[in-house]
């Protein structure tokens, strides 16, 4: 005898195929009823598969069913689709579970005689007999709670828990009524609530205060002697107990009377091991995990200044969905077929050798996001320091502003590759492709493709380029912060020849370089030669832009009280003489 958890409408007698968790045909049944009250609450903080699937009781074999989408879930068991959206969400979950009635089929009523349809043991396509279902109601409260970069997520879900925790106490306290301190109002003024339910609620609760209202109304939902209650668990009876044309399902069974056992079986179906069903887990785990993660990065202000890392981000995001989908459709047919003897387990294990094994290889994922969200970090850090430059996010935008100030040179600041393809996206799209057109099981031409996920815009060579550009344009841009003939912008523009970064220079409304050097800060000048009322200064050249400048200006005062006078020098002479007055010795400042 097996115990399993239900996702759907299940009563005793039913026939049931556990090679795909269908429900086929009934017994004409007699059964004994009895009453059997409890109530449970419990608090559960992880969104995981794993740990919907414990709050559910559902059973290994199940589990993989909901996984590969063999079984369709209903009224409580939807909380097992219901996956956070970001990581920068808190949640946590209340279950409340209640069972009313016990029923379970007399045994002499189990036997090919009773069934109503035959040709459930004819056709041996039958596995297990409902003998017992234990009726009650299951709910599941869902809040969530966006949690800024400010805040302590850990520190969030410790102060959900302990208000969730409060909802049963509340119940039965019958304070329904909410008197809440400003700190705990604080608190759940923020929550979002779902219910998934065996209740049929008016109106679901989106709300904490909605939440503690309905939870009080669940005992009286349920009718008077829980006519609303629905199955909750039931209990499996293997059919080849009863009769050897029925299909056989290899499980442990609890013992029963030898006369009515026939061991001559029509076939063996197997259960998979745990191993591979968890591992298949992981899968959809990782698949769920890396949606949140480009669901945040998505969510990132810079992205909407640059929108090509967007479309890219959302490329790979749908990439990874469709694979999530070719592998769950792939599990629907061979779950059924391992179960039912017409193949070896090795071929799901072959599917997930094989996917970690592609371009999908969950590290490889893991890391191209990792390495986009760097990218994103720089490019924020880039885009701070710039704080007084107007950054365009189109070419139209960025064409428009040069227009406008076609009057005054305009400093463009240019990320050259932010919109190139990236070979490691080109490989999951080849790969994506390939499957397309043959099953996850059968080699494909990009099999044993190995191309690295962060090879280009992280090379030791580009950072330092960009680095390097960003600090020219910024130095420059504060050189000139109150130059009214110059305008700084920044821009996404693809360049082949100068990749990485670059400036621009436009004249009049066009482009002038796009590889403009700005001069950097020069060294400070030394006096050479001392007079009694002049001095000698020398000149070296800046690290940065010496072809684009062509004059030094020098200013110089005695006393800071004379005011300051200028010198222009050409760039071709190093060295220009000052005349000064005879106070020169007791100070002179050279800028």
């Amino acid at each position: 005898m097996t115990l399993v958890s239900v996702l759907g409408k299940v009563l005793a007698g039913v026939i049931f195929n556990r090679i795909r968790d269908h429900l086929l045909a009934y017994l004409k049944k007699d059964s004994d009823e009895r009453i059997q009250h409890n109530t449970e609450f419990v608090v559960i903080a992880s969104d995981s598969v794993e740990d919907k699937a414990w709050a559910l009781d559902v059973d290994a074999s199940l589990k993989a069913s909901f996984i590969g989408g063999l079984v369709e879930v209903g009224g409580s068991a939807k909380y097992l689709k219901d996956t956070k959206a970001s990581k920068k969400q808190a949640r946590v979950t209340l279950k409340y579970i209640t069972t009313m009635k016990f029923m379970q089929l007399f045994m002499s009523h189990l036997g090919r005689g009773n069934v109503k349809h035959p040709y459930v043991f004819e056709k041996g396509i039958a596995t297990h007999v409902v003998t017992a279902v234990l009726y009650g109601a299951q709910a599941f409260f869902v809040f969530d709670r966006e949690v800024s970069e400010s805040e302590d997520q850990q520190n969030i879900e410790g102060n959900l828990q302990v208000m969730i925790k409060k909802i049963p106490k509340l119940s039965i306290e019958g304070q329904a009524n909410l008197k809440l301190t400003d700190t705990d109002r604080a608190t759940v003024d923020k929550l979002s609530c779902k219910f998934y339910g065996d209740f049929a609620l008016k109106q679901n609760p989106v709300s904490y205060q909605d939440a503690v209202k309905v939870y009080t109304t669940l005992p009286d939902l349920l009718g008077e002697k829980g006519g609303n209650a629905v199955p909750v668990r039931v209990w499996l009876l293997p059919l080849e107990i009863l009769d050897s044309s029925a299909a056989k399902l290899v499980l442990r069974v609890w013992l029963l009377p030898l006369e009515i056992l026939d061991s001559s079986a029509a076939r063996i179906v197997r259960q998979i091991s745990v191993r591979l069903i968890n591992e298949t887990q992981s899968v959809l785990e990782d698949f769920n995990e890396i949606e949140m993660q480009c669901n945040d990065i998505t969510k990132r202000k810079v992205i909407s200044c640059f929108p090509e890392i967007g479309r890219k981000v959302k490329s790979f995001k749908d990439m990874c969905l469709e694979y999530k989908s070719v592998f769950q459709r792939s599990l629907s047919s061979i779950l059924p077929l391992i179960r039912g003897g017409g193949t070896e387990e090795c071929v799901l294990a072959n599917i997930l050798t094989k996917k970690e094994q592609s371009s999908f290889n969950s590290n490889k994922l893991k890391e191209w996001l990792d390495c986009k969200e760097q990218e994103i970090n720089l490019l924020q850090v880039y885009t701070d320091m710039m704080e007084d430059t107007k950054i365009l996010t189109s070419k139209s935008e960025l064409q428009s502003e040069i227009f406008k100030n076609r009057d005054k040179n305009v400093v463009c600041f240019a990320f050259t590759s932010l919109g190139e393809e990236e070979p490691y996206l080109s490989c999951l799209r080849s790969h994506l492709k390939a499957i397309s057109t043959a099953k996850l099981t059968e080699p494909t031409e990009e099999d044993g493709k190995d191309v690295e996920p962060c090879e280009f815009y992280f090379s030791d060579t580009m950072s330092e380029k960009i680095k390097e550009q960003a600090i020219l344009f910024i130095d420059f841009a504060k050189a000139n912060k109150e130059n009214k003939k110059t305008h700084f912008i920044s821009a996404s523009i693809p360049n082949d020849e100068h990749k990485g970064a670059s400036i621009y220079l436009y004249k009049v409304g066009i482009k002038k370089s796009d590889h403009f050097e700005p001069p950097s800060k020069p060294e400070r000048p030394n006096a050479s030669d001392v007079t009694h009322d002049s001095v000698t200064i020398k000149l070296s050249h800046p690290q940065y832009g010496f072809s684009e400048i062509t004059d030094y200006l020098v200013e110089y005062c005695a006393n800071e009280s004379d005011g300051w006078q200028f010198i222009k020098v050409p760039k071709s002479n190093l060295e220009c003489t000052v005349k000064v007055h005879s106070n020169f010795r007791k100070g002179c400042n050279l800028c």
